[in-house]
């Protein structure tokens, strides 16, 4: 049966003063008053049917019910109670995805307490625990969950005040006492669902940190409101999601908007199931996605680009993989990047070999501070970088920003700020209360605007060169990614206040294949340079990176993503290099 998709229709209008306004002529329709409403409604609709799976000790799959978890959360929730947590003294979570994790986080939320969940790339990443030091300073949270204490150890040594409770699943830290995890839960009461009840769409559900690449993470307010119509926008526009329960392989983190909200609330709102895969889009962690990929069919698939290019490379040695992994898939979102165009036409051709046809791909635009969806491309014949039309109940505003278009929300998803930062979240809204994103959007076709959006980088990223001249960083980088494929992982872009434009070159493994990677390098060079409408188009030097992107120095997110300017700085000894008057014997210099 073909993936069913929703209206795909907007009006864009041009302001008077220079700005655009677009909206979706779907309205919203109602949702539920708090997110958990979802988990309540299934456990009593679908009490057997499974809602979490996770890998054990021996490998099986342990798997949770909808009855089963909400009567863990309802008796967990009776011992937070007991804490007195609240927005003031929240739950933070240190490590990363498991269903303990799940059963900690709902039981928070169900009451009406506001859960952090760290990277655990802050605690095992930094010795110092910078960023975790941080976020516990902001928060003062009441309750602290790290799953494994001998790994969490030195982080929580450093960066939890002793007073704070901690609690742990398994292990015991060297310089302090921790409430075991089975030890958490009390009676569930009618103060449970006194609790429940005070909870409104305001209630602050989670605080989701940002990224942080020029300054510590910022807190994110996610209410109640926010992630339940959130859902109810996917809903919207993937009406398919409601014909039958989806089922996911995910190993995307609950840390970040898109694992945590998009693709949890995906599956909880639609009674489906959610196999936490431990693997992720690296050479270490992919046997462990493609296992369970190979045993568990998805119905949905979120992944970032790199994960659907590693994924290809072993679909096109596993004829058992492939069939398996297209058997049910009704979509494929490619999240946090660009699609290279060949990774999206091999997708194609093993979809119609295993199901005789295409399945649909989409995109689209989001953000944090937009629980995440806001921008949507559900179209049956999406293009990489298309992002479509605004969500039902969104309002976009395109707004003029030195040569480009800002990219600008309003509306019931979008944060009210960032916690215990007033200034920052002041600095965060225009004079019309418009949420200021930062990405930048251009109309897919100007004399058309209906027709949506295409993503056209970030103003951030964008520089000039010594002419006066804007790089399009987000065009630039689509670019060299289609041309050097499959050989270049990611590129960063360079040259602010220099004549010319170079680029420093992250590789993947299939490069090895190459037997010259210079003389490559100088032909990709060559190859752009005629394609080239000007100077800031024209990339003149490149320089190949041996050392890979760095998570601790905040090169690259936990989504693989690379962020351009914390690589800029933490490389520019090897940016001195790309434009040494000697020219240095690494540099490839177009002639």
């Amino acid at each position: 049966m073909d993936t069913r998709l929703g209206p795909y229709a907007g009006v864009a209008e041009r302001r008077i003063d220079g700005c655009w306004s677009l909206r979706s002529l779907d309205p919203l329709r109602p949702y539920p008053r708090r997110f958990t409403e979802y988990l309540a409604r299934w456990a009593k609709e679908r009490p057997e049917a499974i809602w979490l799976a996770q890998r054990d000790a021996q490998g099986e799959w342990r798997k949770l019910s909808y009855a089963a978890a909400f009567h863990q959360i309802q008796r967990i929730a009776a011992g937070l109670l007991q804490r007195g947590l609240s927005a003031e003294r929240p739950l933070a979570i240190l490590s990363g995805n498991s269903i303990e994790h799940a059963l900690l986080t709902f039981a928070a939320m169900h009451i009406g307490v506001p859960v952090a969940p760290l990277s655990p790339a802050y605690s095992l990443i930094d010795p110092e625990a910078r960023r975790v030091e941080h976020a516990i300073s902001l928060l003062t949270p009441g309750l602290v969950y790290a799953e494994d204490a001998q790994a969490f150890d030195r982080p929580v040594s450093l960066a939890v005040p002793a007073q704070t409770e901690v609690v742990a699943l398994h292990g015991d830290f060297t310089s302090r006492t921790h409430t075991p995890f089975e030890t958490l839960t009390g009676e569930a009461s009618v103060d449970v669902e006194r609790a429940h009840e005070a909870v409104t769409g305001h209630t602050i559900a989670k605080f989701m940190f940002t990224s942080g690449s020029t300054r510590m993470p910022k807190a994110v307010i996610n209410t109640h409101r926010m992630l339940s119509c959130n859902q109810q926008m996917y809903a919207q526009c993937y009406p398919f999601l409601e014909e039958e329960p989806p089922v996911l392989v995910d190993w995307l983190p609950w840390h970040h908007t898109a694992g945590g909200n998009a693709n949890m609330g995906t599956v909880l709102a639609h009674g489906g199931t959610l196999y936490i895969d431990a693997g992720k889009p690296t050479p270490a962690g992919m046997a462990q996605t493609v296992a369970n990929l190979r045993e568990v069919a998805s119905s949905v698939y979120y992944t970032v680009p790199k994960g659907l290019e590693m994924l290809v490379e072993a679909m096109r040695r596993d004829e058992a993989l492939r069939t398996r992994f297209f058997s049910r898939m009704k979509l494929i979102f490619p999240a946090g990047a660009g699609l290279p165009k060949p990774v999206q036409d091999a997708i194609d051709e093993m979809s119609i070999q295993v199901r005789g046809r295409k399945t649909p791909m989409t995109m689209g635009l989001g953000m944090t501070e937009t629980a995440p969806f806001a921008i949507s491309a559900h179209l049956p014949t999406w293009q990489p970088g298309v992002i479509g039309l605004p969500a039902p109940g969104v309002e976009v505003k395109l707004a003029p920003v030195a040569d480009k278009l800002e990219v600008r929300y309003r509306g019931p998803s979008i944060t009210p700020g960032y916690w215990r930062q007033p200034e920052l979240s002041r600095e965060a809204f225009d004079d019309e209360g418009f949420f200021c994103s930062g990405d930048a959007a251009v109309f897919i076709d100007p004399a058309q605007p209906s027709l949506g959006l295409r993503f056209d980088g970030r103003i951030a990223e964008d520089f000039k060169l010594s002419s006066g001249t804007w790089v399009n960083v987000g065009a630039m980088r689509a670019a060299v990614l289609a041309a050097g494929s499959p050989y270049i992982h990611d590129v960063v872009f360079v040259g602010q206040d220099r004549d010319e434009l170079g680029m420093l070159v992250f590789l993947t493994a299939v490069a090895t294949r190459l037997s010259d990677v210079k003389t490559w390098l100088a032909d990709l060079l060559e190859a752009l340079s005629h394609r080239a409408g000007g100077g800031s188009q024209r990339v003149t030097r490149a320089l190949i990176l041996d050392q890979p992107p760095s998570i601790a120095a905040g090169e690259i997110t936990d989504k693989g993503t690379i962020n351009q300017r914390a690589v800029i700085l933490a490389r520019q000894a090897l940016i001195e290099r790309l434009y040494s008057a000697h020219r240095e014997p690494d540099v490839v210099v177009l002639s």
